[in-house]
């Protein structure tokens, strides 16, 4: 095992675990390699001061998680966030005149937490997650899979509380949408399984 004495065996004992946390929540090879190498070379400048209060695993996971925030930062300023109006054409048809659904979403019959352990759903969620526009991808991964509070993803997004609210809750509505066609749906109903 890696030990703070010993830096460079920490690329054999965390580097693919690291890479693979990046690579999901950037969605790209290269920023994924990026932000890794930026996670080994702070954690090298600030070893003298890891007081072995957690595991250096869980340690250098909080230094990534930083790194991967950092990445997202500079592309929300490198590019304009996506511009909410309020208006969406396709939640006119889901609902009648009087609020009500037009079709009311199906009901699931499998534990999330379950799903998340089988690897052909997860794959399925990354499919899902990849088709949703840059700004909902990023709201829903810092929200959902990072954990971040809301004052934090508007902070890092540059968004408003309220538009940060539009997102998520349209990323949630598309990704329901996906995963009852990709998983629940019965032409694949992989559920049973």
């Amino acid at each position: 095992m890696a030990s703070r004495t010993d830096p460079e065996g920490w690329v054999d004992a965390y580097g693919d675990g690291l890479y693979r946390y990046a690579l999901a929540q950037l969605g790209d090879r290269h920023l994924a390699e990026e932000v890794v190498q930026e996670t080994f070379r702070a954690a090298l400048q600030a070893r003298d001061r890891f007081k072995g209060q957690a595991s250096e695993r869980t340690w250098l996971h909080s230094i990534l998680k930083r790194k991967i925030i950092d990445c997202i930062r500079r592309q929300v300023r490198e590019r304009k966030t996506e511009t909410l109006d309020g208006t969406d054409p396709a939640e006119s048809d889901r609902f009648n005149a009087r609020g009500h659904w037009s079709v009311p979403p199906k009901r699931w019959r499998d534990d999330p937490e379950q799903l998340l352990e089988r690897r052909e759903f997860r794959e399925v969620l990354t499919e899902c997650i990849g088709n949703l526009s840059e700004a909902m991808g990023r709201a829903f991964t810092l929200r959902e899979m990072m954990g971040l509070s809301t004052e934090e993803i508007c902070k890092v997004l540059g968004v408003t509380r309220t538009n940060l609210w539009v997102m998520l809750h349209r990323a949630r509505r598309q990704l329901r949408d996906c995963l009852e066609r990709g998983w629940f749906g019965e032409a694949k109903d992989r559920s049973r399984r």
